[in-house]
């Protein structure tokens, strides 16, 4: 059955013809979008990249030192698809590879570690991808809680842990990004706090009792500073932080594969025999190079300034 229409669609009095505007467009010509885009082709005024505030004191200085000269000889123009950690030194890297400019970066990915990486990428307009898209990454930079003389690490401090080693071991080559604190012989030395532990909901009150028995007593859950509670993880994980002595913290792999056995153990924040070089920046304006292999490098003339190339 047909239905004819009496005589034209009035709009309803409390439609105004400028509320129907934008729904009908008019002559093939769009409204503009409200938000900025990347690109200067819509006629808009490109957001502002923020810049990360210059450091006022050594240990960010050392941070910076770090993170500016492991992009200068890792980030090369070849180089497309690339993994961003997450801690306080990963700004530092941010920068120096927005520095790098706009015709070097238009054609790379930048795969983020969580919601802090993500953030940086964003905000600094580089191309954010997922590590769905590109499970093979050219170069992961990131940070570290510590590092030992082996460049076994331990990760976790943030909670990015699990995500973090995912795009370390996506990546051709991961390096390590940190200040001078973070460098030690034996891992435990200067992040006492313990291991950080990714675990499922359900299993971490079984999972604190394994951890007292193999070796961790003061093993606990990691409790939320700003909410009741405790610290969730961008996986809607718990997360338990577990001390260990150094006699066992002296061989790392061996621990990692004893908590990896627990069940409910999403991941473990030891990085073990995957690092090919970690940075640290010194005090005194050096930087100080460990390799995979056990060389040791220092380089003394620290990393020209920032060049803003757009």
């Amino acid at each position: 059955m047909s239905l004819m229409l009496a005589g034209p669609i009035v709009p309803h009095p409390s439609l105004s013809t400028h509320s129907l505007a934008w729904r009908t467009p008019t002559g093939g010509v769009y409204p503009k979008p409200r938000r900025p885009t990347l690109t200067a082709a819509t006629g808009l005024v490109e957001a502002a990249i923020p810049k990360v505030p210059t450091p006022t004191s050594v240990v960010e200085a050392a941070k910076r030192l770090a993170a500016w000269t492991a992009v200068d000889r890792h980030i090369l123009p070849e180089h497309k698809v690339i993994g961003i950690g997450s801690g306080s030194t990963v700004p530092y890297v941010v920068e120096r590879i927005v520095a790098q400019g706009k015709e070097v970066n238009k054609d790379r990915v930048f795969i983020p570690t969580g919601f802090q990486s993500k953030e940086l990428i964003v905000k600094s307009q580089l191309l954010l991808g997922d590590v769905d898209q590109y499970p093979m990454i050219d170069v992961t930079i990131d940070g570290a809680d510590e590092v030992d003389h082996d460049l076994n690490c331990i990760k976790g401090g943030g909670g990015c842990h699990l995500r973090e080693k995912v795009l370390a071991e996506a990546a051709d080559t991961f390096i390590l990004v940190a200040d001078y604190r973070k460098n030690s012989t034996i891992l435990g030395t200067s992040f006492p706090q313990g291991i950080p532990i990714e675990v499922v909901p359900f299993a971490y009150t079984k999972i604190l009792q394994n951890l007292h028995l193999i070796g961790s007593p003061n093993a606990s859950l990691r409790m939320a500073k700003a909410k009741a509670g405790p610290v969730v993880s961008d996986n809607g994980n718990f997360i338990i932080d577990a001390p260990f002595p150094p006699e066992i913290m002296s061989d790392p792999y061996t621990l990692l594969s004893r908590i990896k056995m627990l069940t409910g153990i999403v991941e473990v924040g030891l990085f073990c025999h995957m690092a090919k070089a970690a940075y640290f920046g010194n005090q005194d304006g050096s930087v100080t190079i460990k390799w995979h292999d056990g060389r040791v490098e220092q380089v003394q003339k620290p990393p020209t300034p920032v060049v803003d190339k757009h």
